[in-house]
């Protein structure tokens, strides 16, 4: 064991470093694959420390790869590095100087953390096994994720890992707590449009027309019964429809309706039957009016999975780390969605949250007032410290 004092003013210094590198990526946010400034600052750092340095996986994705020791053992830590495309109004003196993009999920916070601990691994020298850093482009794509593509570019295949982790900051959860679950922690996502074609014509006749106005306004009502009545009351999913475009003047009937829907779920049975139950009630619907509707289906990102084991190590390395107290060991899952979980269909591993804190100005992420909280940067540093060093323990002989 590691005297904690000692620990805690390397932390200290090591926080200072975080704090700059975060305001550095908050300032140049870059968006899904266009992590070109943040991938080489990882990368710089990462060399300068020691580690064996991959790139253009994933497109902009980095790893960093330290062998030490013997044993065949590993373990990967995975931080996502890119932006969303949102005006920031944060005031800070930091805030980002590219028009229109924005760190407004805290993955500028991730990448910090990360890079910090590594500093302090390849510093510390103290495990048995070969740790692989994984800073992911793309997150928030939303169809095509830089998880789902780094795994497609041989990320496990070169870079195998017995278990993987990581997290995600969350605002409403009090600053510096750790927060887990077993099994669903957030939720699948599918991306539906439905292309409504009906008959166009004049509005004072409409019986010479079909009007697929009606027809999207009936498959929206149709679709609040899918979660009512379809879906087993015990568990849980959400039947969003977000966009709705048809027509151009109140005296024309259009020809074409589009509806653009989010469809989200924890469990993989649930998400295929609501699958088919979209798509044949809007089929279904648009026929009694004598319409057709055209059903794009894109199955986007899955459900984020916890395994069991994973969970209890990664639980046990926070209770050591924060104390009992700032531990949350069941907490709720979110409906909102991650492609981390690309990476759980494949090793077993956790993902879990730190608490940016619960105060009123904490909105929720995505929103332009957001913030990182960088008193969280050496909590979620020194976790994943001990996290590597844990798993990679060295075994007395």
């Amino acid at each position: 064991m590691h005297d904690h004092h000692h620990d805690q003013a390397r932390l200290a210094a090591a926080t200072e470093e975080m704090r700059v590198l975060r305001h550095t990526i908050h300032q140049h946010p870059e968006l899904a694959y266009e992590e070109f400034k943040t991938s080489d600052l990882v990368a710089d750092r990462l060399t300068s420390w020691g580690y064996d340095v991959t790139r253009g996986i994933g497109g902009t994705g980095v790893v960093g790869s330290l062998r030490l020791g013997t044993s065949g053992r590993s373990v990967g830590v995975r931080a996502d590095m890119d932006a969303l495309p949102i005006v920031e109004e944060t005031g800070l003196p930091y805030a980002s100087k590219s028009p229109g993009r924005m760190h407004a999920c805290g993955h500028d916070g991730h990448t910090a953390m990360l890079l910090g601990a590594a500093r302090q691994l390849a510093e510390r020298r103290d495990f048995d096994g070969t740790l692989h850093l994984i800073f992911q482009p793309a997150e928030e794509h939303g169809r095509y994720g830089g998880g789902r593509k780094m795994i497609e570019d041989g990320l496990f295949e070169r870079f195998p890992c017995d278990a993987i982790f990581g997290l995600h900051n969350m605002p409403g959860i009090p600053e510096g707590k750790l927060a887990f679950r077993v099994g669903p922690m957030m939720a699948s996502i599918d991306a539906v449009t439905i292309h409504i074609d009906g008959v166009g014509g004049h509005g004072a006749m409409p019986h010479l027309a079909v009007d697929p106005v009606v027809v999207a306004a009936s498959i929206v009502l149709g679709l609040q019964t899918v979660v009512s009545r379809n879906v087993d009351p015990l568990k849980s999913a959400v039947v969003t429809v977000g966009a709705i475009h048809g027509g151009d003047a109140m005296n024309v009937i259009p020809r074409r309706v589009t509806m653009q829907l989010s469809v989200r779920s924890f469990d993989a049975a649930v998400r295929k039957m609501m699958q088919q139950r979209i798509t044949t009630l809007a089929q279904s619907q648009a026929a009694s009016f004598g319409a057709t509707a055209e059903v794009d289906y894109q199955l986007c990102y899955p459900a984020v999975v916890n395994t069991p084991e994973e969970t209890a190590f990664a639980m046990a390395v926070a209770k050591d780390w924060v104390g009992d107290a700032q531990v949350v060991v069941d907490t709720p899952p979110l409906m909102a969605s991650e492609d981390f979980a690309y990476m759980l269909e494949k090793r077993p591993g956790c993902y879990f949250f730190l608490g940016n804190g619960a105060g009123e100005h904490n909105c929720m992420v995505h929103n332009p007032g957001y913030d990182f909280n960088d008193n969280c940067l050496p909590v979620g540093a020194g976790f994943w410290v001990r996290l590597v060093e844990r798993y990679l323990a060295k075994v007395s002989r």
